[in-house]
């Protein structure tokens, strides 16, 4: 009985650790929702998370969407948007996305994050991070 016990524990131990998703392994510090700005259409949800390795990443969820705008990137602000934090293109315009954060970029200062037209220098959609 002794020896089923020990292999049931370790059978769940590794069940449990292959099955965390690296958001759940680093823990979310923000998450917020997008709405549009200038006239555009962005929705879905957003994760700032650390990625296990001591830096964080952006996670867009899979109900991410934006209409569609030439050069959109991804940036942080505090009550308005702070350019130096443009940090990556976005990739995609629907669907679940992570994006590394370089290390000069902490988002714990921030409480929100853009999708940024850097073409036309306006904001595409804006999340209140919490």
């Amino acid at each position: 009985m002794m020896k089923f016990l020990k292999v049931f524990a370790a059978v769940v131990f590794a069940v449990s650790t292959l099955s965390m998703t690296p958001a759940m392994a680093g823990g979310a510090v923000s998450h917020g929702e997008f709405e549009g700005r200038s006239d555009h259409v962005t929705t879905g949800s957003v994760e700032i998370v650390k990625d296990g390795h001591g830096g964080y990443k952006v996670v867009l969820a899979k109900n991410f969407s934006l209409d569609g705008a030439p050069d959109p990137k991804l940036a942080f602000g505090h009550n308005g948007i702070d350019k130096s934090t443009i940090f990556t293109p976005l990739l995609n315009k629907t669907g679940h996305q992570e994006y590394k954060l370089p290390a000069s970029i902490d988002p714990t200062k921030f409480n929100e994050i853009y999708v940024w037209c850097e073409k036309f220098d306006v904001p595409l959609g804006v999340a209140s991070l919490k």
